[in-house]
């Protein structure tokens, strides 16, 4: 009995997960309009990597000036005038830093 039962075992199948083809038109875009939709994807990485390090570095200029003199920069300018950023990093075009002295806080905008 019991080796009928393993023989024939419950009769419950597991159903095969559903699988896609990663190569299939749906899969992604048109293959004619990659090259331009990769170079698209690189350089907005590009611009998005520039603002990141870009930030940073701002960022800790403004720590440091704030860790020496117990307030935050007017403004950015300061950070030069004093010697804690030799220029502020160049953004990518259509980008411009914004910074609030009340509290310290950087940011990359777009226009404005």
């Amino acid at each position: 009995m019991v080796l009928t039962c393993l023989l024939i075992g419950c009769g419950h199948k597991e159903a095969a997960p559903e699988t896609k083809p990663t190569n299939s038109a749906s899969a992604g875009g048109n293959p004619i309009t990659a090259p331009v939709d990769y170079l698209g994807a690189v350089n907005q990485a590009q611009k998005h990597s520039v603002k990141v390090v870009d930030t940073v570095q701002v960022k800790q200029a403004i720590q440091q000036f704030q860790a020496a003199e117990d307030r935050y920069p007017k403004d950015l300018q300061e950070l030069i005038k004093e010697g804690y950023l030799v220029k502020l990093p160049e953004l990518p075009k259509g980008y411009n830093y914004q910074y609030n002295a009340a509290n310290g806080d950087l940011k990359v905008v777009t226009g404005q």
